[in-house]
């Protein structure tokens, strides 16, 4: 069997008959554990496959990656060798901290921290060869002590705000700045930023306000590459990409947007059945009691809780829907409280075969995208992704791409 076919793994159940059942579909070249309640699968291939398509989109302008917060979930170590497989040479973090494992997974790319430079980490910052994105006077005055013999600092990023009000350098700060002949001699800004508020409304008018903003800001810095659009600024067109866009959630296979990205999924997170169990009319299931059959169900119980990942507004209470679980494409419903180990869905119109004990379900999956997740847990896709817990077993898989 080729490394790129599809594994079925056999499984079976004392009290049923004992016949292979496709219920591991989705493995690749490795088993998954026995062990293993659940299960994230992340496509490399398909991540590569997914910076390349939007780097062809917005080219000439170049094309960085937002890999933060562990790659989104999906594991740093993995995801950023692919992506810079892929061509990526321009990586964006947090921390100082993912900036120091992130250049060490990239040789010779360029790490910027978008959360700046905390006091007293100038020269550690710099020894790393990692390069801050100042959001400040202060911080900026803290990067320009570092020059010395008459030679400029090391080169670093400039974070402006256009009017999201977070993290961004004031436009009255900007215009000091530029004004301080002194303090200007010893910066290199190599990259100018700002953020977009509401990207994913591309009728938004603060999209239109934030893109006059930034060009009317960044002429004054003519020298230093500009970088407006993020996974939803980039599909606002062209006149968004300036010379630099940093997806994030795009890579992953997000589409928080109405006007969709040319990604496709990355991700899928399954979790095994550990008891099937028939509950009678009037039956309560769950924590609290917040749910009571109407009629007979079938209830299986899922090895994933809100310490997996899986958000407690998924719960189902009385009238009020919750999530769901995919059973081999089709959609089994949370039934209950969502606890912190486990969660119980009603399987009673799911067909043959029936579902047992050892059995997988899909959190997240072709029937179920992230958008979908994040929405019935009242909550983003982004969200889901970060939340992905440790105790999951992840499987990664490259088709290529």
């Amino acid at each position: 069997m080729s490394d790129r076919t599809a594994r079925i793994t056999p499984t079976t159940d004392s009290s049923q008959p004992q016949a292979p059942r496709r219920v591991v579909e989705w493995a690749q070249a490795a088993q998954v554990p026995p062990s293993a309640t659940g299960v994230i699968t992340i496509d490399l291939g398909q991540i590569r496959a997914n910076w390349r398509t939007l780097a062809k989109r917005v080219a000439p302008a170049g094309c960085g990656a937002v890999v933060k917060a562990d790659a989104y979930g999906l594991g740093a170590s993995r995801v950023i060798p692919a992506l810079y497989e892929a061509g990526c040479r321009s990586f964006f973090v947090a921390t100082q901290a993912e900036g120091k494992a992130a250049i060490a997974l990239a040789p010779g790319a360029t790490v910027y921290v978008l959360g700046g430079m905390l006091p007293g980490c100038a020269r550690e910052l710099a020894v790393l060869g990692l390069r801050p994105v100042m959001a400040s006077l202060e911080e900026a005055r803290g990067w320009a002590a570092l020059a010395s013999g008459g030679a400029p600092t090391p080169p670093a990023a400039l974070h402006v705000d256009t009017g999201l009000n977070r993290l961004g350098m004031s436009e009255a700060d900007f215009a000091s700045l530029l004004a301080d002949g002194a303090l200007m001699r010893n910066l290199d800004i190599a990259l100018m930023i700002s953020h977009l508020a509401c990207a994913d409304d591309a009728h938004h008018a603060m999209n239109r306000a934030q893109l006059a903003a930034f060009r009317r800001l960044s002429a004054q810095l003519p020298k230093a590459r500009a970088s407006l659009a993020a996974s939803d600024g980039l599909m606002l067109g062209k006149e968004f990409h300036f010379d630099l866009v940093r997806p994030g959630y795009a890579l992953y296979g997000g589409q928080a947007a109405a006007q969709r990205a040319p990604v496709k999924p990355v991700v899928r997170v399954s979790a095994r059945i550990l008891q099937v169990q028939d509950v009678p009319a009037g039956g309560y299931v769950g924590y609290s009691a917040t749910y009571r059959a109407v009629s007979p169900r079938r209830i299986a119980t899922i090895a994933a809780g809100y310490a997996d990942g899986v958000f407690r507004h998924a719960s189902s209470s009385g009238d009020e829907p919750g999530g769901a679980v995919a059973i081999r494409g089709k959609l089994a419903p949370i039934v209950g409280r969502v606890s912190m180990d486990l969660i119980t869905v009603d399987i009673t119109e799911v067909g043959d075969p029936a579902p047992v004990r050892g059995d997988f379900v899909d959190l997240v999956g072709p029937e179920l995208p992230l958008e979908s997740v994040g929405l019935a847990a009242k909550t983003i896709g982004y969200e889901v992704l970060t939340r992905l817990g440790a105790r999951f077993h992840r499987h990664y898989v490259d088709h290529g791409g």
